[in-house]
């Protein structure tokens, strides 16, 4: 139970005009999870919370508790990622992360693990040159963040007969089962479940990477179509689990090849 008056540290994940001048921002902070505040004033020009309640910017927090909603009395920025709001790409794709960290973080308890994957994420993702392709480092986003929510599809055994996945088999991916198959077994099955896409060998290679806290090879950081196909394969897996659309997922189906 939160006392009346408590700190902590958190992201702004969400943020909307409230009142006449105020601000209400959803909040993922590593002490408390999930918190909805007000920040009195904060659309007023000479407002010290007007920069403070901005997306993506991370403070030191004192917040007074409320009965239905909490207001942001004081706030210190201990990091900004000013670069995602300067690119489309890094903006939508940072957007969508925020959307999926909304969907899956709990309330009430600590979720500092969250707190710092995300932060780690966008941070990463900042730092990406123009020219630099975007989409693998959103799919290792979505695939870290399924593993904290308990939803990581299975990769490296097929999921009817558990043997170990070749990229010499003919492949695919099921929603529903949670995660490969091993086409060749649906025929030893009953009731087998919908296969909602088909894998090549370099996908099954680039899913079994995303586990790791590095990326693929260089090399395969260039391989387009393939990481096109696992981002919507991603997205749609997540949505299917989670029983929500996010509105930033159509802006990153929206962006061009080109913008990656």
């Amino acid at each position: 139970m939160m006392s009346r008056t408590y700190q902590a540290t958190g992201i702004n994940l969400q943020g909307m005009t409230f009142g006449e001048a105020d601000r209400l921002l959803t909040i993922l902070t590593a002490e408390y999870g999930l918190i909805r505040a007000i920040a009195p004033g904060a659309r007023k020009y000479k407002s010290s919370l007007r920069g403070r309640s901005e997306l993506f910017v991370v403070n030191n927090l004192l917040i007074v508790a409320g009965k239905s909603l909490d207001k942001v009395v004081q706030a210190e920025t201990i990091e900004s990622y000013p670069k995602l709001s300067q690119n489309l790409a890094k903006l939508t794709v940072s957007q969508y992360l925020c959307e999926l960290v909304l969907a899956i973080a709990l309330s009430e308890q600590p979720q500092r693990e969250l707190y710092e994957l995300i932060c780690g994420h966008l941070a990463r993702i900042e730092v990406l040159d123009e020219n630099q392709y975007i989409l693998p480092y959103l799919c290792q986003a979505i695939f870290h963040f399924l593993i904290i929510a308990g939803l990581v599809p299975q990769v490296h055994n097929c999921l009817l007969t558990g043997k170990a996945l070749i990229g010499d088999n003919c492949l695919g991916f099921s929603f529903e089962a949670g995660g490969i198959i091993d086409l060749a077994a649906l025929t030893e099955t009953i009731n087998p479940p919908k296969i909602d896409s088909k894998l090549t060998r370099q996908e099954l290679q680039l899913l079994q990477c995303l586990g790791k806290t590095d990326f693929p090879p260089e090399e395969n950081l260039t391989s387009e179509l393939a990481w096109i196909n696992l981002d919507r394969l991603l997205r749609r897996y997540t949505q299917y689990h989670l029983g929500k659309t996010f509105r930033s997922s159509a802006l990153v189906e929206g962006l061009s090849p080109l913008e990656f």
